[in-house]
Parts: structure tokens; sequence; C-alpha cells
């Protein structure tokens, strides 16, 4: 992004892939650089289904940034993001098998666990997108239904092997290696990776950011 086109919104994400999908639609934003959050998933509370716990946490992402921006403006700690009045865009991703949700691995062997439930099935993909504007908040969500191809233990070790499983819902990205597992995809590519583009800009136009 160009230092002189200003930031229309600040990304509480630190997402490589949702950076790069903004800067695809054009939307030009600052990411706040946030305390990271004890551990790598979000608790999920008990019965919870997927798309709540989705909903809820993408939620929550957004109100914390909120408070921490709050903070910073009030002083009682050091921002180096400039302005404080700029809407908040927070996302949140969750796949899951049926009512089991399969979170980001934590090593290698979780990672051969999960692409082992995926393999030769069909599962969700929701991510939750959260807009916090002077105006209000405006919620979006997209669901995906993502199938893969059976794989082998070959297939699964070597994909680990690239490192592409870490840091991701469901141990997969869908624009990497990954690809060569998807045999149907119905729904939002770019939902699947992390910011489905189309919800999120409508969620700008309601809020009239664009």
């Amino acid at each position: 992004m160009a230092s002189s086109i200003l930031p229309l919104l600040y990304l509480a994400s630190a997402s490589p892939r949702r950076q790069e999908l903004l800067h695809q639609i054009g939307i030009p934003h600052t990411v706040l650089r946030l305390p990271p959050v004890e551990g790598e998933d979000e608790p999920r509370q008990a019965n919870e289904p997927p798309v709540a716990y989705v909903q809820r946490t993408a939620l929550e992402k957004a109100q914390r940034a909120q408070e921490w921006l709050a903070q910073a403006e009030s002083g009682c700690q050091q921002s180096n993001h400039g302005q404080t009045n700029l809407p908040i865009l927070a996302a949140d991703t969750t796949v899951a098998l049926g009512d089991t949700i399969l979170g980001k691995p934590v090593d290698a062997q979780h990672a051969a666990n999960i692409l082992g439930q995926l393999s030769g099935q069909t599962h969700t993909v929701y991510t939750a997108v959260v807009l916090a504007h002077q105006t209000g908040l405006y919620t979006g969500l997209s669901t995906s239904l993502v199938s893969f191809k059976q794989l082998s233990q070959t297939e699964i070790a070597q994909y680990i092997e690239t490192n592409d499983c870490f840091g991701k819902a469901g141990a997969y990205g869908i624009q990497g290696f990954a690809a060569r597992f998807i045999r149907d995809l119905q729904g939002s590519y770019s939902g699947v990776m992390g910011l489905p583009l189309y919800e999120t800009a409508e969620l700008l136009r309601t809020a009239k950011i664009l």
C-alpha cells in the first residue's frame, strides 16, 4: 500500500492471506498489531455449534481491537497506528467436519490426524466477518463446502513437510500445495482462504465505507 493512500480501515488480523485479499479488491488498510491471545484457538463453549463459534470469535476479535484502540487513545498504552477512529475489520475461519471443529495443528502428528479426517470427506468452512464502525456492528458469514480426494499417507506426509499446514484451520491452505487435494468447492474460494471478499465488500458498502 502506498504511503500516500489513506487507509479505509484497521484489519484486526496478522494473517498475510487476509492482507493479500484486501489488497486484491483495492482496500487500503492498516494492520493492527494486537497483543497475542494465549493459545492457538479460542475455547469452544459447551454444545456450541461451529457456526455459532466462528461468529462469536470474530465478534470477540473486533471487540478486543476496539478496547485496545480505546486504551491507546486514552494514553493507557502506546500505539503506533495513528488514527483511532477508523472502522475495524475482524474475521475468523473455522473448519468443521460435522459438529467437530478442526483447528490449527500444534505439531506434525496433529496435522496428520486432521488431514486424515478430511481425507475423502466433504467438510464445511465457515468464515465470519465483523466490521466495527461508529455507526454500529456489521456482520457477515460465508459458508463453503470443500470435498477432499482420498489422501494417501505419503501425500499427507509430503504436504506436512512443506509446513504449509501450520497456522491454518483444518491444517491446510486452499491457495497452496493443498489445492491438489480439493476435488470440489461449493462456496467462496476467498472465504476458505480466510476473508470472503463478496461479504466483506457488502459490509463496507452497507456501512458506506465504499
